[in-house]
């Protein structure tokens, strides 16, 4: 593996354990009717993470690119979403974006980490196996529930100290 390759994994992980850390609190915030404080460093972390998948050398279309797709264009609509304070529909479209966003990291941590580390990697070698689906499918029950939860709690208002989108 060359050095850059190297330096660009390490960096690319950390970026997305951090934006998959700073997603709790983003989602806590909705569930109490609020927005985080730490909503802005999530963005930040979250786009990053996107962005520096796609400096790998791309050979062929993976589930990781198309991921990074859905990604960066559910970032952007969350973006327009909080610019335009959240009117309207654009309320549960936000929370719905963000909370899709903690969610792809986590299945993309699910995956990665079935393949990486070695007890994991051991008990499904090739990924598709019932540990991985098992996974995947408690995490996507459990962010349908925090999606619908969030949506239903979340009022909108800036408020917490929570950086306001510039005018």
């Amino acid at each position: 593996m060359s050095s850059y390759i190297y330096l660009l994994t390490l960096v690319h992980t950390a970026i997305s354990l951090v934006a998959l850390v700073l997603g709790w609190p983003v989602i806590s915030g909705f569930l109490h009717g609020r927005v985080s404080t730490w909503t802005f460093w999530f963005l930040v972390t979250a786009i990053a993470c996107s962005v520096t998948g796609f400096l790998f050398p791309i050979t062929v279309i993976t589930p990781g690119i198309v991921f990074g797709i859905i990604a960066l264009v559910t970032l952007a609509i969350a973006l327009y979403a909080r610019r335009a304070h959240y009117a309207g529909h654009l309320r549960w479209i936000y929370v719905a974006t963000m909370v899709l966003n903690v969610y792809l990291l986590l299945v993309v941590t699910i995956v990665q980490s079935f393949q990486k580390i070695p007890f994991l990697n051991a008990l499904a070698p090739t990924g598709a196996e019932p540990p991985v689906l098992i996974a995947q499918v408690i995490g996507l029950v459990a962010f349908l529930v925090l999606g619908v939860f969030s949506v239903i709690k979340f009022k909108g208002e800036f408020g917490g100290g929570v950086m306001p989108t510039p005018a």
